[in-house]
């Protein structure tokens, strides 16, 4: 009896440690888990576009004639001038002749509304900001802008007679200006394309020597006193001429009033 008893006992004792040792286990098994992890997430910033802008190349302050003749080719300038005759105004440019006492501009193509270029009447003040060009030696304000001069005097030139610079370095000097020659023979008539409607181009002869002139079309139009003259001309009239003197290789005089010089 006293063995069975002690059977039990031993018996009991073995099963409550093999519980124990499950219990343990278990926990030991939650608790050696491994750790959640979470892992980290960096957002790349977002992009943004740098807003960029052209620089805008500031207006320089207002030239001289002489200021404006020493800029560079390709330099910003701004002048302030007389309006002495225009080409025709089309697609918001027109091309205008100008003077000033100190000397003669040519302002191509600059941004014009319609109803401004009906403005431009001879003697006009204006500002113009542009860039100097230089086309086969005609000095220019090419791509420009302008503005009218409020409260501004005005000036209309008068023609200055050049016919004993033809030949000479000092012509150029004049360079758009409105000048005059006088005594000079037609040597040459031809129409652009070889039908009246387009330029005329004149060959002009003096003191043995050729100049070229011509009757810009755009300046003058076909219905214009000087367009039907030069078209009547013949080799060997003896004229006296007025005109823009304009450079193309040379001058090229874009003509405004010619007549027959008087027979003495």
């Amino acid at each position: 009896m006293k063995k069975l008893i002690a059977l039990l006992l031993v018996l009991t004792m073995v099963i409550a440690m093999a519980a124990c040792a499950k219990t343990e286990t278990t926990e030991t098994t939650e608790t050696t888990a491994a750790p959640e992890t979470t892992e980290a997430v960096t957002e790349a910033p977002a992009e943004t576009e740098a807003e960029t802008e052209a620089p805008s190349e500031e207006a320089p302050a207002v030239m001289t004639y002489e200021e404006y003749m020493a800029a560079e080719t390709d330099a910003l300038v701004t002048v302030e001038t007389y309006v002495q005759g225009h080409q025709s105004w089309w697609e918001d440019k027109i091309t205008v002749y100008c003077q000033s006492p100190e000397g003669g501009m040519f302002l191509y193509e600059l941004a014009c509304s319609e109803e401004d270029a009906a403005k431009l009447v001879p003697g006009t003040k204006i500002r113009v900001t542009g860039t100097k060009a230089v086309w086969n030696g005609e000095v220019e304000i090419m791509g420009g802008t302008f503005e009218f001069v409020e409260g501004g005097d005005t000036f209309v030139a008068e023609a200055k007679d050049v016919t004993e610079l033809l030949g000479t370095e000092e012509l150029v000097k004049h360079q758009n200006e409105l000048v005059s020659f006088s005594g000079l023979t037609v040597e040459k008539i031809a129409y652009k394309n070889d039908e009246p409607g387009d330029d005329i181009y004149v060959t002009l002869g003096y003191n043995g020597a050729s100049y070229d002139f011509c009757v810009e079309v755009y300046l003058t139009g076909t219905d214009s006193d000087v367009y039907t003259a030069v078209g009547e001309l013949k080799e060997g009239d003896v004229v006296n001429v007025e005109g823009y003197l304009y450079w193309y290789e040379g001058p090229n005089t874009h003509i405004t009033s010619i007549a027959v010089a008087a027979a003495e």
